[in-house]
Order: C-alpha cells, then structure tokens, then sequence
C-alpha cells in the first residue's frame, strides 16, 4: 500500500500511517474535487480537514464521516461548487454548513465562524478567515484539529498532545463552553470513555452537575442523535465501569435502566455488539418488564421504524417465558411472516441478554443468515381455475391458512393438503 501511494502521490519519502490515512481519502474518494475547487478560488482561499475524520485517523479508528472546514463564506463555497459541477445542499447554511455530494458520498464543508451570541441551544455567529478563531469556538481540544489533504497539521489547542495522552480537556472556561450549548455536557461522556486516561477533573465534574438541567432546553432530535453516536462508539461498553459517567447518562435519559448489561456483554460479545446499530442497541437498554419502552418512544418520538423494531423486540420480550418462542417453527414464522432483519434482531436479543452463550441459538443464526425467503408456491388464480370457485373472503382466509401450514411444514406442503382444504 505504502508503495502504491508513494508512486500516486510521487513521493520521495517514506509515508508515515497519518500521512498514508489521509492519502488514502483521496484515493477512495473524490474529495480532491472539492480541494481543487476551494484552492481555486482565488490565492488565498483554504480548505482542510476538521473533526471527527482528523480525530480518528490520529487514534487510528476507522471513520465515516468526512468533514472540512474553509476560510470563505458560504456563498463563495456554493460559487465554487456550482463552478466545478459539484452538486450541494444547504444543511445548516445559517452556520455556514453546506454538504457536497459525488459519487453519493456526503462531504460537510463549514465555513470559519466565531460566536457573536449562544443561548445553549444554538448560536449566532459570525463568518471569519482566521483559522485560530474557528478553532477557539470549538468544544474539546481533541475536536479542533485542522488537516490539509497531504495530512499537515494546524492545531492551535494542543489538541494532538492531549488526544495522545488522553486528556479531554474543554478549550477555554468549561462552565462557558457547556453554556454555550448544554449538549457538550453528553459529548464529554462520550470522548471520555473513547479517548480518556485520566479521571474526571473535580472542577469539571462540578460544571457537568451544576448545569445539567440545561439539558432540557435541548430539542429531542439533538438528544437522540447524540445519544446515538454515544451508543454506538466503542467505549459505551466501558460506562458501567465509570460512576460519574453513568450517573449523568441516567439523569439525562432515566429509562436506560439496564446498563449493567453491558459487563456481561463486554465480556462475552464484544467484538459482536460493536458492530450493532443503534435501535437495537437502544432496545437492549431500556426493554423491562414495565411500561418504560412505552414512555421512552412518546417523550423522544423516535421514527416509525424504529418504534416497530423495538416494539417487536418488547412484545417478544413479554413472551420470554413462553417455551416455544426460539424453536425453530417459531423462528420460520417470524423469518417469514416480519423479515429476516426481525428475527436476526430477536435471537441477538436473547443471545444478548443471556447469561450464558448458548451455541444451539448461534447456529440457529447462522442457518437463517444464509436462508433467502421463500415465495409460497400457491396461487389464488390457479386455486380459483382448478377448484372452480370465485374470489372470496373465505377463499383469502382458506389460502391464509395454507401458507401458515406450509411455513410451519418447513416450507414444504402436499397436494393433498391442498385438495383437503379446497374440496371442503
């Protein structure tokens, strides 16, 4: 690889694995389209990387997201693009967010701001050339480093030395950060437990409970969305281990009531539920014996999807101590009737949420994986021309009937079966 993109880039020197990481952005996407665009503009303008895509190459995480930042204003952005053919919208153009899409891939560009007011919600701000007020803005040291596409750094904040120490430090006044806006008090929880070495800072834990009734000034939409990339990151599974953390995370969304699950998994499902995505995730957490699942989707209202998803996994939930719920006739239902996604969701559920590993149940995973679902092989118009009958209610009830037999016959039913029912 190394040799590949040496001679792409025509390098003369060996590339280190920060220098190859953000090369290879290059190469996988075309996000050069945009740096050519930017850079072209005129002999001052700049782009660069920012964020989340900075952070994690630093740390070596894989990353999704690719955001950049640039010194012109948002309509010299959207000038560039339209120049270049490169199609945009305007995700948050009142704070300078424009996202450019090629090849159905989402770049988020931000122009430089600087606040003029906040209210802990949102602010107002003001557009900017300069590098270091954009940077001064932003929340946590590890979050305000700048890249250009060769992989050159520009971190005023120290950033890098804090992220390799693992220190997450607020830039400036925390008090005055978090007033800024309330939903920082949730990313602290989660690059301390991505990123942190160190304890909690008393004076910072002080801030955090001091103001966290701000959070309820928060729309349910930034809650969810932030709850979902802490969920979701690799050091959720470490919160039951850090009091402060936990503590906070409940007080800001009390139904979480079982955290604890997350020891065990951790100790026997690790690599597996990191690669679950967040509804299920979710649906580990807050699933009971109450009417705590109930409560959580009308406060947060989550989308209808994702109420099915989870509504599903509570009603199996309240089947639990039915026998037959995991038998293989029982699976074959749901697998054919709600969808293989369904009843991956259900097993992982109870494999999951066991106290054991129960390897009867991985290979009944395994073996649905692979199934494709089957298309019932009687038809109405074929039943109505052999059997000489006409469209009915009773004929719909009576083909209901036979699919149910032939789902819980393996997929497989007889002639016989068939004359049986229609002969009556």
């Amino acid at each position: 690889m190394i040799n590949i993109l040496t001679e792409i880039f025509s390098s003369k020197k060996k590339l280190s694995s920060k220098e190859i990481s953000f090369l290879e952005i290059t190469k996988k996407t075309k996000v050069l389209e945009i740096f050519k665009a930017i850079s072209n503009y005129d002999q001052k303008s700049e782009i660069r990387y920012v964020g989340g895509c900075v952070r994690k190459i630093l740390n070596k995480e894989k990353f999704d997201d690719i955001d950049l930042a640039t010194n012109l204003k948002p309509d010299e952005v959207k000038e560039c693009l339209k120049k270049n053919n490169i199609d945009f919208f305007e995700t948050g153009i009142d704070h300078g967010t424009i996202t450019a899409r090629i090849d159905e891939k989402n770049f988020e560009i931000t122009s430089l701001r600087k606040d003029i007011s906040t209210d802990g919600r949102r602010a107002v701000v003001e557009f900017t050339n300069e590098w270091t007020k954009d940077a001064i803005r932003r929340d946590f040291t590890i979050n305000s480093i700048y890249a250009d596409k060769e992989g050159n750094l520009f971190d005023p904040n120290d950033g890098v030395k804090d992220l390799e120490n693992g220190e997450i430090e607020f830039i400036g006044d925390p008090e005055k950060r978090i007033k800024e806006d309330y939903l920082r008090i949730l990313r602290y929880i989660r690059f301390f437990l991505n990123y942190s070495k160190r304890e909690h800072k008393l004076k910072v834990k002080k801030i955090i409970k001091q103001n966290i009734s701000g959070i309820s000034r928060l729309s349910k939409e930034r809650l969810i969305d932030e709850l979902k990339k802490l969920v979701t990151s690799r050091g959720f599974l470490n919160i039951y281990e850090d009091d402060f953390c936990k503590e906070i995370l409940l007080l800001i969304f009390p139904q979480i009531k079982n955290i604890e699950i997350l020891k065990k998994l951790k100790k026997n499902y690790t690599s597996e539920i990191i690669k679950k995505d967040f509804i299920f995730l979710l649906s580990l957490l807050i699933i009971d014996e109450t009417d705590n699942v109930e409560f959580f989707l009308y406060k947060f209202n989550m989308s209808n999807e994702a109420k099915a998803r989870i509504n599903f996994l509570k009603e199996m939930y309240d089947k639990s101590d039915e026998k037959d719920l995991i038998s293989k006739k029982n699976l074959q239902k749901i697998f054919y009737f709600q969808g293989k996604s369904y009843l991956l969701d259900l097993i992982d559920f109870q494999l999951f949420s066991s106290n054991k590993r129960n390897n009867k149940l991985i290979e009944m995973k395994k073996y649905f994986e692979k199934l494709e679902k089957p298309k019932f092989p009687i038809k109405a118009k074929i039943i109505m021309e052999k059997y000489k009958i006409k469209e009915s209610k009773e004929l719909g009830e009576k083909l209901k009937y036979l699919e149910n037999l032939w789902v819980e016959n393996n997929f497989n039913i007889s002639e016989k079966e068939v004359d049986n029912t229609f002969s009556i």
